[in-house]
């Protein structure tokens, strides 16, 4: 079915998050607070992981793909929050919505698939030390890295079109601050159980199967650092995966509580709050714990910065 007139003739409207009253506006800065962090920390995470030629293995350019996914997610979204809160229009285009779902949907994707990737080179650095560099080859991470990329676009994809497939008849007020799809459900005036069952699938292929792979890999992982005689290495495996099993539970955690429930259990407000966490928090966070938590991450910055490349 496709979109009415007034749906080509007129703009979303944006409702936002925020509103101009001191404890919103307080909020608001923190929110560029944190989306000016995640920036430069993911910004400096490419360019350091693609400058340091230690860094040159899969572990760290899987991480410099995860950093470069958060940096096109958070860019995606807050930029115009950002511009429709400053100058108090709260319009977007046809083509500005469809591109935020797109975006949103296949970067999120990406990511899960890449966040399994990434469980998968733990376990074989770990468990098969000796046969890593056979196992997960330059080519072979870059496959699966690519891989990763094309299913999370795939995915995208799906979702738009089923998304531009509905008719919006009502109000064009969504109830967010950007173009998310379960917010587009309750202006549509046609039945949307089908679109919501292909979202369902979507979200199975999405989270489901990457986080199989990641309980999987990491039940293995699990043994084998129980197995080791040494108190070093030891120690070097769990800080290593628990960097990884971190951002695994605060990105799966918050994106399956968004997309997994029914849409009568989604209000709009809770809604925002766990976007905010997922689409601005995350990205935040996730450069800052393995740059913190990881030893040759943090040497690398240091030397880069001593060297004035990053400055």
């Amino acid at each position: 079915m496709m979109w009415r007139n007034q749906t080509f003739s007129s703009d979303f409207i944006l409702l936002g998050i925020f509103n101009y009253s001191p404890t919103h506006i307080f909020l608001f800065s923190l929110v560029m607070g944190i989306f000016s962090v995640a920036f430069l920390g993911n910004t400096a995470m490419v360019l350091l992981i693609h400058l340091d030629t230690h860094l040159h293995i899969s572990m760290y350019f899987l991480l410099s793909q995860l950093s470069l996914m958060d940096l096109m997610l958070i860019c995606t979204t807050v930029p115009k929050m950002a511009f429709n809160y400053f100058s108090g229009s709260k319009s977007i285009s046809l083509a500005g919505c469809g591109a935020q779902i797109f975006f949103c949907v296949s970067l999120l994707g990406a990511e899960c698939f890449l966040l399994a990737v990434m469980a998968y080179d733990r376990y074989v650095a770990i468990c098969h030390p000796l046969r890593y560099t056979i196992l997960m080859n330059q080519k072979l991470c870059a496959l699966m890295t690519v891989a990763s990329w094309i299913l999370g676009f795939l995915d995208g994809i799906i979702v738009l079109v089923a998304a531009l497939s509905l008719s919006y008849c009502s109000s064009l007020e969504i109830h967010h601050f950007f173009c998310d799809v379960a917010a587009l459900f309750p202006l549509s005036c046609t039945d949307t159980s089908a679109f919501e069952r292909l979202l369902f699938i979507c979200c199975v292929v999405m989270l489901i199967l990457p986080v199989s792979v990641i309980i999987i890999s990491y039940s293995y992982v699990l043994q084998a650092v129980i197995c080791m005689s040494s108190t070093e290495s030891r120690r070097k495996a769990f800080t290593t995966c628990s960097s990884h099993l971190s951002v695994v539970g605060l990105y799966y955690g918050a994106a399956m509580f968004m997309y997994m429930r029914p849409a009568s259990n989604h209000t709009p407000d809770q809604d925002k709050i766990v976007s905010v966490f997922y689409t601005i928090l995350t990205p935040m966070l996730n450069p800052l714990i393995y740059s913190l938590r990881n030893k040759e991450v943090s040497r690398g910055l240091r030397k880069l910065l001593r060297k004035g490349k990053l400055v």
